[in-house]
């Protein structure tokens, strides 16, 4: 991203990075917001998320990159501008009510340099916005937790910051009341036409509320994109597991178009740089999985959960590999029962294996074991020392599981045609299995 911006660009960040006591907390995060535009990082805890929301407000140093505020240069390692003189408003996680001060002198606290009939209308057409103007005169333990939320919005919205940011505002209410929250305050941001940037580990929230979403792992931004792409199209597998309920299966890549899994051939296009035959991991969620009294394929159910309308059944295939089923709730079925199942997926997102993206990196077998220079396969020798270790003929591969302990199970797949010393029916003793 560069620093040319647009004309109603408001916050830009360009490489930013921080550091705490020599630890990095994320590192080289870019993103742009327009006028008017919500936000969102979405992750797990530890991701850096809050600290990049401070770093945004001036509560922190960064140690590299730079930050934007409507074109001014705010941050960056040499230089910061402090937070009180950013016009930043801010909507904290535990909203931070003034509990002596009226909802009306609450949302009228940032107004004190403005003339008092303009503070009192502003006030008012806040509180009409946010639907509290009956409550006015109340105080903050008068209100429920929704009610509490709304004023600290309006609070925050109240100077006309140039950038509203909200840290978790959601967290402490009930999940029915976050849900439509969160509808009310995208429709309050966009009514005043705010710009805002918000910070949840709740991807509903985040689809809920934000235009844009950057998803953060380990200090990164691993995709900035809207709820939609975000979810259809995965930039990563952390992306693809994160957002949305979820288990990989095995499969193998057939055709450019084609990838076969336990429970079939299913059309998709394989990961661009994967060949035919490679190994890949394909997503299964919940609403893939449809119960189907007529089909071959069987599944056993090991749990459910109840959801009111629908079931979320935790499935076991013959192999054993789990997945999930989202079915209505008329169909309640037993633990321990077996039921049909079929795939409807309409978009398939599928990633290299594991195991296939050990062999890319070069980490084909642990610094453990030994093996030549130019074989990608373990001497025999050395394999013979084994504490345990057998070979799973597949349709197209073989499959050598080792066990070391105290390492524990290792695993490795490899081609039927790797030029091995030995054919396949002699395995076993070459392996030093016989």
């Amino acid at each position: 991203m560069t620093t040319s911006l647009l004309n109603n660009t408001v916050l830009t960040l360009n490489g930013v990075s921080h550091a705490y006591q020599q630890k990095s907390t994320f590192s080289q995060i870019s993103f742009a917001l327009a006028k008017g535009q919500i936000g969102c990082l979405l992750g797990p805890s530890g991701c850096g998320k809050t600290t990049a929301l401070r770093c945004i407000a001036g509560f922190e140093n960064v140690s590299g990159g730079s930050i934007y505020l409507n074109e001014k240069l705010v941050s960056t390692a040499d230089f910061h501008l402090s937070a009180e003189k950013r016009q930043i408003g801010m909507v904290f996680q535990d909203y931070a009510l003034f509990p002596h001060l009226s909802v009306e002198k609450n949302v009228a606290f940032g107004l004190h340099g403005m003339e008092r009939k303009l503070r009192q209308k502003r006030v008012d057409e806040l509180l009409e916005v946010v639907g509290l103007l009956m409550h006015k005169n109340a105080y903050p333990h008068e209100l429920s937790g929704g009610q509490q939320q709304r004023v600290a919005l309006a609070r925050a919205l109240a100077p006309k910051p140039e950038l509203l940011l909200l840290d978790e505002p959601f967290s402490n209410l009930d999940v029915a009341l976050r849900e439509r929250l969160g509808l009310e305050v995208r429709e309050i941001l966009k009514q005043q036409n705010a710009t805002a940037i918000l910070v949840t580990h709740d991807q509903h929230e985040a689809f809920a509320i934000a235009d844009e979403i950057g998803v953060m792992h380990q200090g990164q931004i691993q995709q900035w994109d809207s709820a939609y792409q975000i979810y259809h199209e995965p930039a990563n597998r952390f992306v693809a597991d994160f957002v949305g309920e979820g288990v990989f299966l095995p499969g193998k890549v057939l055709a450019h178009d084609s990838i076969e899994i336990e429970l079939g051939v299913i059309g998709g296009n394989m990961p661009r740089d994967c060949c035919l035959g490679c190994t890949v991991d394909v997503l299964v969620r919940p609403d893939d999985v449809v119960h189907d009294d007529h089909s071959p394929a069987q599944a056993r159910v090991i749990a459910k959960a109840f959801r009111g309308a629908d079931f979320l059944y935790t499935l076991e295939l013959a192999s054993g590999l789990r997945l999930l089923s989202l079915v209505p709730s008329h169909h309640n079925h037993a633990i321990g029962e077996k039921i049909g199942i079929k795939l409807e997926i309409d978009h398939v997102i599928a990633f290299h294996a594991q195991a296939c993206c050990r062999e890319r990196s070069g980490r084909q077998w642990p610094h453990w074991i030994s093996r030549s220079a130019d074989s990608p396969i373990p001497s025999l020798a050395c394999l013979r020392k084994l504490h345990r270790c057998s070979v799973i003929g597949l349709a197209r591969e073989a499959c050598l599981k080792i066990g070391l302990p105290p390492q524990g199970l290792f695993r490795r797949r490899f081609a039927l045609n790797f030029a091995l010393s030995c054919s396949e029916s002699s395995w076993p003793a070459n392996f030093g299995l016989a």
